[in-house]
């Protein structure tokens, strides 16, 4: 049962819903949902129908693919304020989810159901717009992400990775599995780099934590 909190949360994140007629309004209050995932819970398998639109209030997702011999690949991050660029392929095309999505922290959820998706699509300027601009910005992220697998070495995208990651701190509170699986590598090359930055002073390392001192000279790729 959803809550009028949860509904002013949603609004509040997402401001698009200001604009909808009353009449979509009504629809999208009477049948939005608010599911919540704890860190490490599962949002859809692989090859799962698309049930709902999913818009993120709070929270993170990683969709990432495994290969055969079990390696994670990263497509990319969901946070607050987000939506899921192959939720929005698979409710458009009616196939089913080509990869796997999982929360990273505890991630609460605005869920439209698909029928009401496809209505407000058919008769909602504002949320047509919405979902399109959105969908075209998110499809030319993932074209940067296929360009960084193909052409960029791994220690660039380990670095960007870091800096991405690192909080105001400096902190990445990941381990040395979790960012290879995060740069499509393997960790013990990945511990390899990381040990090589820490001695030229750029990070340092701590158990299941990276502190980035350099941000500059790792951006630069200076290691000197």
């Amino acid at each position: 049962m959803q809550s009028a909190h949860q509904v002013e949360r949603w609004i509040e994140r997402f401001p698009l819903v200001r604009d909808f007629s009353a009449g979509h309004l009504q629809i999208a209050r009477g049948t939005v949902h608010f599911p919540v995932l704890e860190a490490g819970a599962i949002a859809y398998e692989l090859q799962d129908a698309c049930a709902n639109y999913l818009m993120c209030i709070d929270g993170r997702t990683r969709v990432f693919r495994m290969s055969e011999g079990g390696r994670e690949m990263l497509i990319y991050k969901v946070g607050a304020g987000g939506t899921c660029v192959l939720t929005t392929q698979c409710l458009l095309s009616g196939g089913g989810f080509p990869a796997q999505s999982v929360a990273e922290a505890r991630t609460e959820l605005a869920a439209l159901p698909s029928d009401t998706f496809r209505q407000l699509m058919h008769e909602s300027d504002a949320f047509r717009s919405f979902v399109l601009d959105d969908y075209t910005k998110l499809l030319s992220g993932m074209f940067d992400l296929v360009e960084e697998i193909a052409f960029a070495p791994l220690e660039r995208r380990l670095a960007r990775r870091l800096l991405v990651e690192a909080d105001a701190d400096g902190i990445v509170w990941k381990t040395h599995q979790q960012l290879a699986s995060d740069v499509g590598s393997v960790r013990e090359v990945v511990s390899r780099l990381l040990g090589e930055w820490a001695e030229t002073g750029l990070i340092e390392v701590r158990r299941g934590q990276v502190q980035v001192v350099d941000r500059a000279g790792l951006a630069s790729g200076r290691s000197d």
